[in-house]
């Protein structure tokens, strides 16, 4: 960027507003700012884009031409939805697909022949009404369903057009947008969206010779959110990987002919689930991702061109629609992105950014975001708010994952306004901008330290969803996954993604000590039916006997289909009983008093309890008991190890046992004995090319810890509430 950076200037970009523009140009000053940007619903003014430092410009290619898009309503994006169920009371029954929905976001598509795209199922039986027993009346919008069973309940697959684009239809809602026009997503799979597309972000750039950095939001279809007209349930489904909105009468049929066969609206509605990245992925499915990602990379690439002809940078922003680009798919590097921007909350954010290669630029987006309230509707920037201790937490759990791996930019986006009657937020971004300028500069000398332990985490997507259970923490807090993959997020241990395909066609890679496997039965997280393939089995056993270990949480390689519902359970010495086991005997257990997994911590409140654990074995040691079952275990099988929690929630508590677990399971519990803090609220990293150790403190309160050297020197530190110290051992 055009101006230096140093450790109090740079690397930070401010959301700036027109008509605020001395508020602007102060915090850019205060903040360190070298970037201004836009904002959804903001605007910068040429006094802002005039006052010397590079500008962000923000544009969404599917929204940005409204006039057009009005213009061209056969061109929105569509999507499957079903039908609210109706039960038959005799031999017919009329359905009315749209009820129920919100009728400002979707609108059913009668023009392209529905008997072609849509499905009716009797869905008591579980099977499919043929074609010629059902009929549609657009006048009425209905679907007659005949020949029906009564009591029997019918739904609709069909056609919807999407009438309001989803970020804008959030954005207009949250912060009362009032009059301000309903903005619409063109489907760029139509030739002529395409042209008109690239003419427009042609004539863009003419347009804004200022503008540094393009900013795409993302591409070309948004996560999956699906809302209806119930005041009790607006939200009916969201999921931020999945590909339920990339669907079309041209994908359906160019897709047939690229794969040689055919995707029905069932492949997506998939029994009401939807393709929720939670749940473990068909083929199929994956064919379609596969699909639409080709052509996202490749329609991409022309307006990445396009960019960088005009001698500016493409950056992409790694939310909203981002479905199709991948960034840890083999394709994205053929995009040309400079940079990479990811919303974070939490840490495991943060290294789902740090770790994408093949763009220069890794920026996180912090929050609060600058709205008046959060995504939960709770207060943040109005009365009853407290945007600073906000910030302090969000910091606090991006800021470990930080010291693990290297990000080249923070900023923040919104009203920049909002922060007027908040001084002392004002003041902690500064506190922050510094911070993490002094972090960034280690990571220039070198990797930090890791302990000489690797893990690999082990799901249905592998490397493709690193980092990533498809959403934010705060969304889906009672995933397993999620809390596993924070807490690993700022532990100084090496982590990579491997999928269950891999392991099972080419073993476990090398290098790897411990696998970590943490979900429910048939989620993409636990695995699904992959652990009917006796050959997996055999890769995870041979693997553990020959001295590797092994980590389930919940219902880790579940299946219940053999004589054991966990696959694995004589690596991990327990198993679980559905309710079909009552008649058999179980091993008495004492819970034990020491263990090396619980010397810091037993973290009692976030290993959870779970109904029907039981041991294989008398020699499986009980670490945890909870509600008269084990809830933490560890078991020696072969030469391995096996470590078995029922439940898992991320804490400061619970990062550190999982830290000793995984050390324990890889059989190296000497290796967290130096660069550790004896204090579990606290962490620290070395970076042994310029010698200073990083220490900060994660908890509310001011806490003392000691860290002891290879040397055998012990290092001492207090730190205040959130500090962070840096001690130079040279």
């Amino acid at each position: 960027m055009g101006m230096e950076h140093t450790l109090k200037q740079g690397g930070f970009t401010l959301p700036g507003e027109a008509g605020y523009e001395e508020l602007t140009l102060q915090m850019a000053r205060k903040w360190g700012a070298d970037v201004i940007r836009d904002s959804d619903g903001t605007q910068l003014s040429d006094e802002i884009i005039h006052a010397g430092y590079d500008i962000y410009s923000t544009i969404c290619l599917i929204r940005s031409d409204n006039a057009w898009a009005k213009q061209n309503m056969d061109k929105l994006q569509q999507n499957f939805l079903m039908s609210e169920p109706v039960y038959a009371k005799g031999d017919t029954v009329t359905i009315e697909p749209l009820k129920g929905y919100f009728t400002q976001q979707f609108a059913v598509n009668w023009k392209d022949e529905p008997k072609e795209f849509w499905q009716v199922f009797d869905r008591t039986a579980g099977t499919e009404v043929p074609a010629g027993n059902w009929d549609y009346d657009e006048q009425a919008g209905t679907v007659t369903v005949r020949g029906c069973i009564p009591y029997h309940k019918y739904t609709v697959n069909f056609l919807a057009i999407r009438l309001w684009e989803e970020i804008s239809m959030y954005n207009h809602i949250t912060n009362d947008w009032g009059d301000k026009e309903h903005l619409m997503a063109v489907e760029p799979r139509h030739p002529e969206t395409q042209a008109q597309i690239l003419k427009w972000l042609e004539q863009w750039c003419k347009d804004h010779p200022m503008t540094n950095v393009v900013r795409f939001t993302s591409m070309f279809y948004n996560f999956t959110w699906i809302w209806t007209d119930h005041e009790k349930r607006r939200d009916d489904f969201t999921d931020w990987g999945s590909y339920d909105f990339t669907v079309n009468p041209i994908a359906l049929r160019e897709f047939e002919k690229a794969k040689g066969y055919k995707m029905t609206s069932e492949d997506f509605i998939n029994r009401d689930l939807h393709n929720a990245t939670h749940n473990a992925p068909s083929r199929k499915y994956r064919d379609w991702m596969d699909f639409v990602n080709q052509f996202v990379v490749e329609f991409g690439k022309k307006c990445v061109d396009i960019v960088h002809r005009y001698g500016k940078k493409a950056y992409v922003f790694y939310d909203d629609s981002w479905v199709g680009v991948e960034p840890y798919g083999e394709r994205f590097k053929e995009f040309g992105f400079d940079g990479l921007i990811k919303c974070v909350f939490n840490g495991f954010e943060a290294r789902l950014c740090a770790g994408v290669k093949d763009v220069q630029v890794h920026e996180l987006r912090l929050h609060p975001y600058l709205f008046p309230t959060g995504l939960g509707g709770a207060p943040t920037f109005m009365e009853g708010g407290n945007p600073t201790l906000d910030a302090k937490r969000y910091w606090g759990n991006v800021r470990r994952a930080i010291l693990r791996a290297p990000i080249d930019r923070i900023g923040l986006g919104g009203y920049l306004s909002l922060t007027q009657k908040f001084p002392d937020f004002q003041d902690y971004i500064a506190q922050v901008a510094d911070e993490f300028r002094l972090l960034k500069s280690f990571h220039q000398g070198g990797k930090p330290y890791c302990l000489p332990v690797k893990a690999a985490v082990l799901t249905s997507w592998g490397k493709l969803r690193s980092w990533s259970c498809s959403g934010h923490y705060h969304e889906h807090p009672e995933l397993d996954l999620i809390n596993l993959i924070e807490a690993l997020s700022g532990l100084p241990i090496d982590v990579e993604f491997v999928s269950l395909d891999e392991v099972r066609e080419k073993g476990v890679p090398a290098g790897v000590d411990v696998l970590l496997n943490a979900g429910r039965l048939n989620t993409a997280w636990s695995g699904g039916e992959a652990w009917k393939d006796a050959k997996l089995l055999e890769e995870i056993n041979r693997f553990v006997a020959n001295g590797g270990g092994f980590i389930g949480v919940n219902e880790p390689a579940a299946q219940d289909f053999s004589t054991q519902f966990i696959q694995v359970a004589d690596v991990l010495g327990v198993d679980i009983d559905l309710g079909t086991r009552i008649c058999h005997g179980r091993y008495q257990y004492e819970v034990e008093k020491s263990h090396y997994i619980t010397a810091d911590t037993v973290a009692a409140d976030s290993i959870l309890g779970k109904d029907g654990v039981y041991l294989l074995n008398d020699q499986v040691q009980v670490l945890l008991e909870k509600e008269g079952a084990p809830a933490l275990t560890a078991n020696q099988f072969g030469r391995g190890r096996g470590v078995y929690m029922a439940g898992f929630r991320y804490s400061l508590e619970s990062a550190r046992l999982l830290m000793r677990a995984i050390c324990w399971a890889a059989g190296k519990e000497d290796a967290a004995d130096t660069f550790v803090c004896d204090n579990l609220y606290t962490e620290c990293a070395y970076y042994p090319d310029t010698k200073n150790l990083v220490i900060i403190n994660n908890a509310e309160e001011p806490q003392d810890c000691a860290v002891k050297t290879p040397s055998g020197d012990v290092v001492k530190a207090q730190l205040p509430a959130f500090e962070i110290k840096i001690v130079s051992l040279a």
